[in-house]
């Protein structure tokens, strides 16, 4: 049989002219831009330079955040900027940026957390805010194979990190971050309470107008913490541990009790999971006050490793929430809803939050600061700037589809005009987003 090509041959030269790649990652660098992102990190950073010459710290920063957004995981991969002037600029040398990054201390990672919150604030009067603020507060785990500053066996048998990260669930905007130790407590309730304050502070409405939700599995279940939910008035809806008093108090539920519970986007009943109200069955007195337990009980799929809380083949799991909505399966989808916060922590650690770059605790802790400004940028453009095939989208599809694509830059005039590849499919989806955020700047 007579094999047949499967790719026409090509004959390689050199020579194109003003040809760029990552294209899509422009359109990030401007949009930090028109936030007003760029320029509340200048002035964050201001008080880190001690010379007047060089490079604008708040421009490296915002530049290492687009890098970050557009798949890096190094500081050296700023290279995919600096390399590419006439779509990026001058962009910062990668040792610049280690300088930079080393500047930074507590305080000046104060004022990026507020010059983070002014962008949210501009976003959202952009159109995003959603209108439903339930805060997720949840740690990873961060593997680190050689002796940096902090790494620690962990609870996993691991070594590395495990910073707590809070998100803003409906969309998908980091909040706060806390680098710690890899054998930090699961459940520390100080940590909470600080990311609780720390994620407070970054959103432009103020819990006394509008109903705020923390959500956290059982490490949150602390008196101190729900406590300080309870002070800042924001609701709670946190995992409790399934103890054997607990358990034994929840099979004593009338079967009555048990109601199905509904499916994740709430449009249909589960023939295979039931809630019910236990806030009768345990000593909930030394909780806040306003406390109710919601237990539910599902099939356990075939193959599931039973354990000691499950009986007659189902799974248990409780949860404490202080908000006064009757209808439990509406409260039982809301706490389900946490895995999201997991899911937004993947989509972190494919944005830098997987390798810490330094020995130094101080830097990687300055390192984290610049993953959840990458991570505010992706959120800000799916949100603003794409159509609805890519709000909900991983950066990888992002990055595939948008911010990789290939472009011509063409200078007429003192005009420049970036040209997309006319065969790539989402050219059109480029441009619009492109024009869209023109408009958001007039």
């Amino acid at each position: 049989m007579k094999g047949s090509a499967r790719r026409p041959r090509l004959s390689v030269t050199t020579g194109g002219r003003n040809v760029v790649t990552h294209a899509g990652a422009r359109l990030l660098a401007d949009l930090a831009e028109d936030l007003g992102l760029r320029a509340g990190l200048s002035v964050a950073m201001a008080p880190t330079k001690t010379r007047r010459r060089g490079h604008d710290r708040g421009q490296v920063l915002t530049d290492l955040a687009v890098a970050l957004a557009d798949g890096g995981r190094a500081i050296s991969d700023l290279r995919t900027l600096i390399d590419q002037p006439s779509l990026f600029g001058e962009v910062a040398s990668v040792s610049t940026a280690w300088r930079a990054l080393e500047a930074i201390d507590e305080a000046a990672l104060e004022r990026i957390a507020s010059a983070r919150a002014s962008a949210r604030a501009a976003a959202w009067a952009a159109g995003m805010d959603p209108g439903f603020y339930v805060i997720d507060i949840d740690g990873t785990l961060v593997s680190s194979h050689s002796d940096k500053e902090g790494a620690a066996p962990n609870y996993k048998r691991g070594f590395g990190f495990y910073p707590l990260m809070s998100y803003l669930d409906a969309t998908g905007e980091p909040l706060a971050g806390l680098l710690r130790p890899g054998n930090a407590g699961s459940g520390t309730a100080a940590d909470y309470v600080r990311v609780l304050e720390d994620s407070l502070a970054q959103l432009p409405i103020n819990p006394d107008e509008h109903e705020v939700i923390c959500r956290s599995d059982s490490a949150g279940a602390s008196h101190v913490f729900l406590d300080a939910c309870r002070k800042r008035h924001v609701r709670f809806v946190i995992g409790h541990p399934l103890t054997t008093e607990v358990a034994s108090a929840v099979l004593g539920a009338a079967e009555s009790a048990w109601v199905p519970a509904i499916s994740a986007d709430g449009t249909e009943e589960l023939d295979w999971a039931e809630v019910a109200e236990v806030s009768d069955l345990l000593d909930l007195s030394s909780w806040p006050e306003g406390t109710r337990a919601i237990a539910r009980r599902e099939v356990a799929h075939p193959g599931a490793q039973l354990t000691f809380t499950d009986v007659d083949g189902r799974r248990y799991q409780v949860f404490l929430t202080d908000h006064p909505s009757a209808d439990i399966c509406f409260l039982e989808g809301l706490y389900r809803g946490r895995g999201r916060c997991e899911c937004a922590i993947r989509d972190a650690k494919d944005s830098g939050l997987s390798n810490l770059p330094s020995a130094s605790f101080a830097l990687n802790a300055a390192w984290l600061a610049v993953v959840m400004i990458a991570g505010d940028l992706l959120a800000f453009a799916k949100a603003l700037l794409f159509s609805a095939e890519f709000r909900r989208a991983e950066p990888r599809r992002l990055r595939y589809c948008l911010l990789h694509s290939a472009g011509v830059v063409v200078s007429s005039g003192r005009r420049r005009t970036l040209r997309l590849a006319a065969s790539w499919p989402w050219s059109e989806e480029l441009a619009g987003a492109f024009s869209r955020l023109a408009c958001l700047s007039t």
